[in-house]
């Protein structure tokens, strides 16, 4: 049977100790000058911490919900995942290249989606012990604390993160906006929306699963919505597990952009 709305609640703190172990393993070896790391796909960045830590979420997970499918961006696509209707969707560094790097905006998501629609997520930042948790009717916290996004629905004076074509597009159109500058981690940049610390996100083509299940909920849970340009909800765990443009905000406000987008057409 599908996990239920309940059985997600109560598997929040279980998720995060799990989360926790995961962070504890990705510090061991972070701004280590033995780091060992690789591109895959020909650009895209890859180190033994990602690979370390998928492992182990994958043992830990396992045991959460014995049942569950599995999409993880270091692990083989299994198309089994296809036939069921739970499957964990994992990024086990999401800002690998911030890793590297020695940056401290990297984190770990996790997201139990359930039918297309993620019910249970969890982002964990281990530098600054930032721990984000979300389960479908049951509110976002960050570190215990509720989380909510910021209920106008002004452009003007509000502070955006994104790709730079998008802030060009926003700042363009609206006088006294701000920026911020760039979050590495994806699912880190829209859970800033979801704590406040920014208004709105844009996010750019071709982002996947891992990066955006856990961030949705967390963005939905804090009272705000994350959709593509024309308004259309993020279905995931289908056979391409990939995504075009979006925009996250509070409700009033996204539905302002969306506005803006649609009155362009096809959006920015």
């Amino acid at each position: 049977m599908p996990v239920s709305e309940q059985q997600a609640q109560a598997l929040r703190q279980p998720l995060a100790t799990a989360m926790r172990e995961a962070g504890a393993l990705a510090m061991r070896t972070y701004r280590s000058a033995s780091l060992k790391s690789w591109t895959k796909s020909g650009t895209s960045p890859v180190s033994e911490a990602d690979i370390a830590v998928d492992h182990l979420l994958r043992a830990r997970l396992g045991t959460l919900v014995p049942d569950a499918a599995w999409l993880s961006e270091e692990t083989d696509d299994d198309r089994a995942r296809l036939a069921v209707p739970d499957v964990w969707v994992v990024d086990p560094i999401d800002g690998t290249r911030a890793y590297i790097a020695g940056l401290e905006d990297w984190t770990i998501s996790v997201a139990l989606v359930r039918d297309g629609h993620p019910v249970l997520a969890a982002l964990y930042a281990p530098v600054s012990d930032e721990m984000f948790l979300a389960s479908r009717g049951n509110g976002a916290h960050l570190n215990d604390r509720p989380l909510a996004v910021t209920p106008a629905a002004t452009i003007a004076g509000a502070s955006f993160a994104g790709p730079q074509r998008y802030l060009d597009w926003v700042t363009g159109i609206k006088a006294g906006t701000t920026t911020v500058p760039k979050i590495h981690s994806l699912a880190l940049r829209l859970a800033r929306v979801a704590d406040g610390t920014i208004d709105a996100a844009f996010t750019g083509g071709n982002s996947h699963d891992w990066d955006l299940a856990a961030a949705d909920l967390l963005v939905h849970e804090a009272g705000g919505a994350l959709t593509d340009f024309h308004g259309r909800s993020l279905t995931y765990n289908a056979a391409k597990p990939v995504h075009g443009a979006l925009v996250a905000a509070g409700t009033a406000r996204h539905a302002a952009l969306v506005a803006l987008a649609q009155a362009r057409d096809s959006g920015p």
